[in-house]
């Protein structure tokens, strides 16, 4: 009677559980699917022990007792076999493929098991308030799961070490409380507790490894890793890329921008311009790949820090200068007098997201003229910055400007197919403005013109009186540094050709070496030095190991300069945080490198 009690009880608890689990929402995994075999054959199997238990305590005759006996008998091999499965698929699937033509075996073993058990011949054993079953049947059963636990059991020793040891917990309490029950049973025959036990092991399951809701956290953590992996060997590959394309980048621009220097007939010194254009180009299209690249990987950071707005104005009409040439347009600029001169905001971006617009208006306009415009709202110590560039150029349609800033899709392809571009840069610039939590605006008229309109807010750092501002001149000054000695540290020789043309024109005394261990050795050695470009993505020991090394010597003091291929957005406040002076990107800019030299060498 106590027996029963316990079934009913069991089968009440269980059943609870089985209705929570199935109400949830679940991960569909081979061991979830399992795990629910594992619930739902429980409680067949808790009802069929109830039913004989019952049968054998109120109706003695075996019209029904003896069928429905062996069909628990089937329960116990069968859900023994599925523990197996199981144990096996949390212990090997790591390292094997275990599919559906495992599970279709195991059924075929479970359905020849199950027949040799239903054959065998079984008794019922009936006295007062004890029953119990007996003979060949229980005893193959036995059998059965007494070879099932010594194979869970050597699936645990043999791989507790590869499989997270809380999977296999509930699985040993399996083993170890059968392996009790079944001694109880053969000692007192009328105990059931085997039910008992396979319902105690499925439910501290449920409630440690396959639990719904912890099942979803885990898979949602193996997501966020596996992102996380992914991003990072993304942003290392855009590193390598970086570096590999404007390290050849590098030369060509180097030696273009010393034979400019250089007395060479006019016709050549168009075509060298337009060899440093094509780099330009191509160097524009590479930004534009890794930029994009960064925002969708979520690695691009806002980095906000005091600056001019004078000083990033005057670069960029240079640069929209440099864009338009020979184009019979007019430049028209007009600038709010009483815009605060130091804002606190990202300058990087701020000049990335008008530079890509007045690019724009200058490739796409041939004639007629291009207006930049800067005025600006002040409220409460914020300088709403109001940036507009209107063009004459080719203009959009109107049901095309849905698709302006959609990451490479060019508009009027058939018209600007001799226009250099991958469609990257108002993709860009839209995914900036909306980072520094701005507006962007767009008005156009086919055939006529466009006009884009940029609102973005940045802190007031002073109020100073404002600067007119002049047309910056494209003369890039001459510096001379006599006397002063340059250590360039690079791997690449023909890097070393090019630091070594651009930097004899500064009258400076160069020495270039190919790797940090002979860099070391000269400090070391007492050699002196005004300044060392020290390249980062060299063999062996890299440029920032080499300045490890370098602050560790006694006494040393020089300025190193991070001059590195590797550009991409983030990697100058990078290589300052690692401990570098200054920051220098491949391919050299002329402008730059004059403001380097100029800063550590006057």
């Amino acid at each position: 009677m106590y027996g029963l009690l316990l079934q009913i009880v069991s089968f009440l608890f269980f059943f609870l559980i089985v209705v929570i689990y199935f109400s949830k929402k679940r991960i569909n995994t081979i061991e979830t699917k399992l795990y629910s075999l594992l619930l739902v054959i429980n409680i067949i199997g808790i009802l069929l022990d109830l039913a004989s238990t019952s049968l054998a305590l109120f109706d003695r005759s075996n019209i029904l007792l003896k069928p429905i006996s062996k069909l628990y008998l089937i329960y116990l091999i069968g859900i023994s076999l599925l523990f197996v499965y199981y144990t096996i698929f949390i212990s090997y699937s790591q390292r094997f493929s275990i599919g559906k033509k495992h599970f279709y075996g195991l059924l075929a073993i479970i359905c020849v098991l199950a027949g040799i058990c239903f054959f065998l011949p079984l008794y019922n054993f009936s006295e007062g308030n004890i029953v119990y079953t007996y003979g060949a049947s229980t005893t193959f059963t036995k059998i059965v799961g007494a070879i099932s636990y010594s194979i869970m059991l050597f699936c645990i020793i043999r791989n507790y070490k590869i499989v997270r040891f809380k999977k296999y917990l509930p699985l040993l309490a399996f083993v170890l409380l059968g392996v009790l029950g079944a001694f109880i049973q053969m000692v007192y025959p009328e105990m059931l507790v085997i039910t008992f036990t396979i319902t105690y092991v499925t439910f501290a399951m449920y409630f440690t490894i396959e639990n719904p809701d912890m099942r979803l956290i885990e898979q949602l953590n193996l997501a966020r890793d596996q992102a996380e992996k992914a991003n990072n060997a993304k942003t290392e590959f855009l590193s390598n890329m970086s570096h590999e394309i404007r390290t050849p980048l590098n030369a060509i621009v180097g030696f273009s921008q010393a034979l400019l220097e250089e007395d060479i007939p006019d016709t050549a010194k168009e075509e060298v311009k337009d060899i440093m254009m094509a780099s330009d180009n191509l160097l524009e299209i590479v930004n534009g790949i890794l930029d994009i690249s960064k925002i969708e990987a979520n690695k691009l950071e806002i980095i906000n820090t005091e600056y001019q707005l004078n000083k990033i104005i005057k670069e960029l009409v240079t640069l929209t200068k440099t864009r338009i040439g020979e184009k019979p347009i007019e430049f028209r600029t007009s600038f709010d007098p009483s815009t605060p001169e130091v804002l606190y905001g990202d300058h990087t971006r701020l000049k990335q997201i008008v530079l890509n617009i007045l690019t724009n208006a200058a490739k796409y306009t041939k004639e007629g003229f291009i207006e930049f415009k800067v005025s600006s709202v002040i409220k409460e110590g914020i300088c709403r910055l109001i940036i507009s560039v209107e063009d004459s150029g080719i203009g959009i349609k109107p049901e095309k400007i849905d698709n302006l800033f959609t990451k490479f899709d060019r508009l009027e392809v058939e018209k600007t197919i001799t226009i250099e571009g991958t469609g990257l840069g108002l993709a860009i610039t839209k995914k900036l403005v909306d980072l520094m939590h701005g507006k962007i605006v767009v008005q156009s008229v086919y055939g006529k013109g466009s006009k884009f309109t940029v609102a973005l807010d940045q802190k007031i750092v002073a109020t100073k009186a404002p600067v007119e501002i002049e047309e910056a001149k494209m003369e890039i000054e001459q510096l001379t540094f006599e006397g002063k000695r340059i250590l360039v540290v690079d791997d690449n020789k023909v890097n070393l050709k090019v630091a070594m043309r651009l930097l004899k024109s500064y009258k400076v005394d160069v020495e270039v070496i190919d790797n940090g261990f002979e860099a070391i050795e000269k400090i070391k050695n007492k050699e002196s030095y005004d300044i060392i470009l020290m390249d980062d993505m060299m063999p062996k020991m890299s440029g920032t190991e080499t300045l490890q090394k370098l602050k560790e010597i006694e006494d040393f003091h020089i300025p190193v300069i991070s001059l590195t291929a590797n550009a991409i957005s983030g990697m100058r406040e990078k290589y300052l945080n690692l401990g570098f002076n200054d920051y220098l990107s491949k391919p050299i800019e002329k402008t730059e490198l004059n403001r380097i030299l100029t800063k550590f060498l006057k």
